[in-house]
């Protein structure tokens, strides 16, 4: 659907809507500019705001991806004016010029690209609560099309969507679309996502909302179903004839630091399993669709999910870090953090076996782990094959043949690698190790991107591809839900590791059951 702004059905200026020519007006050859509309963004004084949508949107705009008739208004409790925002939006900005390691970071900030931007900033004070707060969102937006981003709170998203709702904000036409945008954690178990998906869908259509899962922005994890279905030596081994066990990995070496009041009531499952990582383990083991159409994606990352069997309690390892290491810099226990519990039982690390009750993965074991404070960053997929038949070495100095692994590297590198037996060079048939890398770097110029480039860009668009249907979210809690309810009585405990190390020990042993091993995380 193409919307059109009030801009253009009204003949008047959007706010913050610059009608004079730029040097961003005409995106590349083949790619559509988004249609004109107003992106509303509640929590605009927010962290997720300043780091990761502005940085976004900067890149959109250079990109030429952004239409002129395009607006943004930012709407917070905080009593400010437009200038205000914009200030401290562009102090925010000019910071990643000096900050290497931020998610978002350039030697110099373009000051015409940012320019565009910050002159469509618009800011509107108001309770979330508040009728006259969505009363001023309408006037505002008019009657054009309109994007509502929820950079807040997870305890605000269904008041948001009332207000939305009740203030007609959220009807739609054939000239002029409205959506909302759902920051992730949708739910903390099962009952809470159902309630939250009944109560938004009572003020929209499912279409119109956007539950967002910024791993899905990552252009590795979207190249996934490009490297399996457009190569035709990947898909037909990719099943349980061929493949022994998989591994997924989302390892940081950041601790929680000052997010302890989020995390203390989250945890490492709730804040990584049912989102992040059930979201690489449906691109690398959904079926193939019909077609790359959204619905069509969807169905079967949905399809994939609601057939993994719920987990058991014995099927997972909790951790909890200690005082160590990191980077030979002395670094607190998770209990030492800043509005943390002393006596706190709340996992920075998880480890999980899932299972996959399809004729695809059928007895093909699943490790998942995701954790904080871990020997290093490292997010992956491992693919480890069968071993080959060891019948045709025998007589031979070959005393086994190992495992072929397949590795799609997620973070910080991003490209392939491959382990293989190969012979070495002599007189005699002896095997060894050879591993082969691809990265994408060395093949591709990858534009800025902080991972909200492409979701902003689809939604306004109105492609849901790379977003969460309200079925797949509930199928995601239902799995993790067990563990949920066993650890809500007390059941399990939660083992100790050392910051800087590679785990709990009870992890090893969940793998070690069945004669397999982690791979190791790289120092």
């Amino acid at each position: 659907m193409t919307g059109s702004s009030s801009l253009a059905s009204s003949g008047g200026k959007s706010p913050g809507a610059d009608t004079s020519s730029h040097q961003f007006d005409q995106p590349a050859a083949g790619v559509k500019q988004a249609p004109p509309c107003t992106l509303v963004i509640f929590g605009a004084g927010g962290d997720l705001t300043k780091r990761l949508l502005m940085p976004a949107l900067y890149n959109l705009s250079g990109g030429k991806l952004l239409p002129d008739r395009f607006s943004i208004i930012g709407v917070d409790r905080v009593q400010q004016g437009d200038d205000a925002w914009r200030h401290t939006l562009t102090e925010t900005m000019q910071s990643f010029t000096k900050d290497k390691t931020a998610e978002f970071y350039t030697p110099k900030l373009d000051d015409a690209a940012w320019g565009w931007v910050s002159s469509r900033l618009h800011y509107l004070s108001g309770d979330f609560s508040q009728d006259e707060t969505f009363a001023n969102i309408g006037k505002a937006i008019g009657d054009g099309s309109a994007v509502f981003y929820l950079a807040v709170a997870a305890r605000f998203f269904g008041t948001v969507v009332d207000g939305l709702g009740k203030a007609g904000l959220l009807k739609q036409s054939d000239s002029m679309f409205r959506r909302v945008v759902i920051e992730k954690p949708f739910g903390a178990d099962l009952p809470s996502a159902q309630a939250l998906n009944a109560r938004i869908l009572k003020q929209a259509d499912e279409s119109q909302f956007y539950r967002i899962d910024h791993f899905l922005g990552k252009e590795t994890v979207q190249s996934i179903m490009a490297v399996r279905f457009a190569n035709g030596m990947f898909e037909p081994m990719w099943r349980r004839e061929y493949i022994d066990h998989v591994e997924i990995t989302a390892a940081e070496t950041v601790g929680v630091e000052q997010r302890g009041a989020f995390y203390e009531p989250t945890g490492a499952l709730r804040d990584m399993v049912p989102n992040h990582l059930f979201t690489l383990l449906c691109m690398a083991a959904m079926e193939p669709p019909n077609s790359f159409d959204a619905e069509d994606v969807r169905t079967e990352r949905a399809k994939l999910v609601q057939a993994i069997r719920p987990l058991r309690p014995d099927e997972a390892v909790r951790g909890q870090y200690t005082a160590g290491e990191e980077l030979a810099a002395a670094v607190p226990a998770y209990r030492q953090e800043p509005h943390v519990a002393p006596d706190s039982h709340t996992e920075t690390y998880v480890a999980l076996k899932l299972s996959i009750e399809n004729w695809r993965w059928a007895g093909v074991p699943f490790y998942l782990r995701t954790g904080k404070r871990m020997a290093g960053r490292q997010t992956e997929i491992s693919i480890h094959y069968k071993p080959a038949p060891y019948r045709i070495f025998s007589g031979t100095p070959v005393d086994a043949t190992t495992s072929n692994v397949v590795r799609l590297l997620i973070d910080p590198d991003q490209g392939i690698d491959t382990e293989l037996d190969a012979k070495v060079p002599g007189p005699q048939m002896r095997l060894g190790r050879v591993k082969t890398s691809l990265r994408y770097k060395t093949f591709f110029e990858e534009p800025p991107n902080v991972g909200y480039e492409t979701l902003l860009y689809d939604c306004m668009m109105g492609d849901t591809i790379l977003f969460q249907r309200a079925d797949n979210i509930e199928a995601s809690w239902r799995v993790v839900q067990p563990l949920l309810e066993a650890w809500g009585r007390g059941e399990g405990e939660v083992e100790s590791y050392t910051a800087g190390s590679q785990g709990p020990a009870g992890a090893d042993a969940l793998l070690q059951h069945d004669g397999d091993a982690w791979s190791r995380l790289s120092d």
